[in-house]
């Protein structure tokens, strides 16, 4: 039937045909102006040209830049007047700090200075850090330290599901808030997208504030998808933070050890919450365009000494610079010593795969701990595509084969470490809104290269030679999948 009218009316479909290439020339001008990522350009502009139709979908879907947006114009703006309200207090506490500590700090200043300059993100000093190690460490802290919460406590999260953990954490947060607590509750509404009406309206009813970040309303179609909250953040009263790469999901705590989840979570107490909470207030606003009063109710720590670790904090979202990537590739580069990275995605960009080459063809020892099998395959292969490179340059890789490795965790040399949100792939380092907790303490970068060690047992460590005889299929359908690796 179709075939019949178009036979009818010729002119149409050679109208359709020149409609449909001037939609594609002006949609390709589009990606080259917008994405500055080379890669993930010729990507873009591959699939609009060899998959009609479906390629332009796949883009609208995942590609629009909203870094242009007035969507994100909108939250910047918030940024900026919020900022304003603790300009001073992060100027002095920063200042303060890098004068007291040259020394402790001599080898990492570009990182400190950058992060500063990049995101007025302060380093901090006279914080008490504990490592906190998978989901049973994690929740049995956060249960204790809510508890003893008088004046307000601030949740985010990209992952928060309708289970025991779950519900457990709800149950003390309604019993908080009707103790008069105040309690605001951001959630991913991708990530968390389970929790379910009733779930949500239990906690509204009981007083507490919840807003998803970046509402999907229709998720196939919803570009918003690319741009997840994948922050995980506990503040409580303004002075303890719990923050890392833990979600809140019953898996976290190992019920079933044939599923073995291994983890890395922080507990912060110290100025370093300041931070912190001006980094949730930027995302409540901008979630619930309602805003908060900015008092010393929420920004009034007092500067007392909780403990001796140093931190700084490094954010990244689709409203910032890419301080994550640039701070990572940065703290390598300054490394004299060694380097262990942690994560469970490997898909790097540029400047931070370049990093790692060059400290490990400096003669630092250079360790990356990844799964040896991910939860995609395509992701997975993407991630393999890397490690012949990454052996050439004198980088060992381990394959961690006890569960899956979620922790996202970086130490260099004696004194940094890194404890974060984001993975170190194209997704985490240029799209989420991600965070990344930086101490500079000898004591917790001895704990974390303990761990590291003590995890290398369950590990699998593979070398060139034997890695260079896999087949020419799996290196090829390896190096096509890294080929979609900006789009993963």
């Amino acid at each position: 039937m179709i075939k019949e009218f178009l036979d009818q009316y010729p002119y149409l479909l050679l109208g359709l045909e020149a409609l449909y290439l001037l939609g594609v020339t002006f949609l390709a001008g589009k990606i080259i102006m917008d994405t500055r990522n080379t890669s993930k350009t010729l990507a873009y502009l591959l699939l609009i040209i060899f998959l009609p139709v479906v390629g332009i979908i796949i883009y609208f879907v995942f590609g629009v830049n909203f870094r242009k947006n007035k969507f994100y114009t909108f939250k910047i703006e918030r940024n900026e007047q919020i900022y304003q309200k603790v300009q001073q207090y992060i100027e002095e506490t920063h200042h303060k700090t890098l004068n007291g500590h040259q020394e402790e700090l001599q080898n990492f200043l570009l990182t400190v200075n950058f992060l500063y300059n990049a995101g007025n993100a302060p380093i901090s000093h006279g914080n008490h850090t504990e490592v906190l190690i998978n989901g049973e460490a994690k929740f049995e802290k956060v249960f204790e330290v809510l508890e003893k919460a008088t004046h307000h406590i601030h949740l985010e999260y990209y992952i928060y599901d309708n289970d025991e953990v779950g519900n457990r954490l709800a149950d003390l947060l309604m019993k908080k808030a009707k103790q008069g607590v105040k309690i605001r509750f951001l959630y991913d509404d991708l990530g968390s997208g389970k929790l379910g009406r009733k779930f949500l309206k239990g906690l509204q009813k009981a007083g507490v504030e919840v807003s998803p970040v970046n509402k999907i309303t229709f998720r196939l179609l919803a570009n918003r998808v690319n741009y997840r909250d994948h922050r995980k953040i506990i503040i409580v009263d303004g002075t303890e933070v719990f923050t890392g790469g833990i979600n809140v999901s019953d898996k976290y705590i190992n019920p079933n050890p044939k599923q073995y989840w291994r983890d890395v979570h922080l507990y912060i107490k110290g100025e370093a919450a300041f931070y912190f909470q001006f980094l949730f207030f930027s995302n409540w606003v901008f979630a619930t365009e309602k805003f908060p009063e900015i008092s010393t109710s929420y920004f009034g720590y007092k500067k007392t000494e909780a403990g001796g670790s140093l931190v700084q904090v490094a954010a990244s979202g689709p409203d910032t610079r890419p301080s994550i990537m640039l701070s990572t590739s940065s703290a390598i580069l300054s490394a004299k010593k060694r380097v262990y990275i942690v994560t469970p995605y490997f898909i790097p960009v540029e400047t931070v795969l370049n990093a790692i080459k060059q400290a490990g063809l400096s003669g630092i020892d250079v360790r990356l701990m990844v799964p040896k099998s991910g939860d995609s395959v395509v992701v997975n292969a993407a991630a393999y595509s890397y490690y012949e490179e990454l052996l050439e340059n004198k980088v060992r890789v381990f394959f961690y084969k006890k569960g899956f490795i979620h922790a996202k965790t970086m130490i260099v040399d004696d004194h940094f470490s890194s404890v974060g949100t984001a993975n170190m792939d194209v997704r985490s380092q240029e799209l989420n809104f991600e965070v990344n907790t930086l101490i500079f303490d000898a004591e917790i970068n001895l704990k974390l290269k303990n761990l590291f060690i003590e995890d290398m047992n369950d590990c699998e460590e593979i070398f060139l030679n034997t890695w260079k005889k896999r087949s020419k299929f799996k290196v090829f359908f390896e190096h096509l999948a890294r080929l979609l690796s900006p789009l993963i």
